[in-house]
């Protein structure tokens, strides 16, 4: 993890919203690069700002790093990372398509030079069973099939993300 990203992010509790965004048997999926020594892939989302409720965090999370809108459906579940420096409470929400197109976009917390998001892309949730678990967001380990994800329910604590390469 660089030095920035543990700054910004690591040494208290955050408290995160994601948005599972599904359209025709493909989901929204954000690069990341910097957390981990590797790329890592989760569904849009980030931190909430004093304030501002989980529906209109979840709303500018999406606006900033894939510059699309959305509206706010369900809740579905919970999960928490703990690993040092970083300690997260994720609330993972269904969202759906408003408007806009996708694009990268960026950690408005981090300088440009520090920038985690390497891309945005919809990935068919079929091809994600054959990605390295690493390189995913940890939820997807709590499924047998990366579809499954949208049907979980309750509060899941994750596991540190190793690289087993």
């Amino acid at each position: 993890m660089n030095s920035e990203v543990a700054r910004a992010f690591g040494g208290r509790l955050r408290v995160r919203v994601c948005g599972l965004l599904v359209v025709h048997d493909q989901i929204l999926l954000v690069n990341h690069e910097g957390l981990y020594n590797h790329h890592f892939w989760a569904p849009p989302g980030g931190g909430l700002h004093l304030g501002e409720t989980a529906h209109e965090a979840l709303v500018r999370e999406f606006a900033e790093e894939t510059g699309i809108q959305v509206n706010v459906c369900d809740f579905l579940f919970a999960c928490e990372l703990i690993q040092a420096p970083l300690h997260a409470i994720e609330l993972f929400f269904r969202v759906e398509y408003k408007a806009g197109a996708v694009r990268v976009g960026r950690d408005p917390e981090l300088s440009d030079s520090e920038q985690l998001i390497r891309g945005v892309k919809w990935v068919p949730l079929a091809e994600l069973e054959h990605w390295a678990p690493h390189t995913l967001h940890g939820m997807f380990a709590k499924v047998q099939k990366p579809a499954q994800i949208l049907d979980l329910r309750g509060y899941f604590g994750l596991l540190p993300v190793v690289q087993n390469d």
